[in-house]
């Protein structure tokens, strides 16, 4: 059978097949202190004091602090995750780091927080970023507010989504593929 040059030349001019690819979230191995199995809340008085004592630990990156620093591990892109207890955490860290007394941070600011994702290009990767929504239930969550940039974007989002009653995929859209980041209900418990 003889393929038609015309053919061949059509074949060729269809844009590419965008790509998924899928990852599965882990949390750094080893216990985080102090525990928590709550997931990502808004703030109240045992997640705060607890996000406290976190940050006290001080350190060069103290998991409970950066539980996310390796959450979706791929080549295009890294997650950070901010919530009202890593703010808090991180604030009485970052002093405690530099030798200063542990703060007390804003109570009312951490009220104030809800939860954002930020994403990332890696180094060296092509694949710009798009777009960010989460899957749950058979339901696509998009942000309260997204923005992007060259480098990434910040996606913000109410807290619902992330109750560790039931996995999430997080898809994460770029200019050549997407990347999708599953996380199951026990690694969703240990989120902050």
């Amino acid at each position: 059978m003889r393929i038609s040059p015309v053919l061949v030349i059509a074949m060729l001019c269809l844009p590419a097949p965008v790509l998924q690819a899928q990852i599965k979230a882990q949390l750094p191995s080893g216990p985080m202190t102090p525990p928590w199995d709550k997931g990502i809340q808004p703030i109240s008085r045992d997640s705060y004091w607890n996000a406290v004592e976190c940050g006290k630990q001080g350190g060069a990156r103290p998991a409970c602090v950066f539980y996310d620093a390796e959450l979706c591990k791929n080549d295009d892109f890294t997650l950070a995750m901010y919530t009202p207890y890593k703010s808090v955490a991180y604030e009485v860290w970052r002093v405690v780091k530099n030798g200063q007394p542990p703060p007390t941070p804003s109570y009312g600011e951490a009220q104030r927080t809800r939860v954002t994702i930020g994403v990332t290009l890696a180094k060296g990767s092509q694949n710009t970023i798009t777009a960010l929504v989460i899957k749950r239930g058979g339901k696509t969550i998009e942000p309260t507010a997204r923005a992007l940039d060259a480098a990434g974007g910040k996606f913000t989002f109410d807290f619902a989504p992330f109750a560790p009653t039931a996995g999430i995929m997080i898809d994460v859209a770029g200019k050549l593929r997407t990347r999708s980041c599953s996380i199951d209900r026990s690694v969703l418990a240990g989120f902050r």
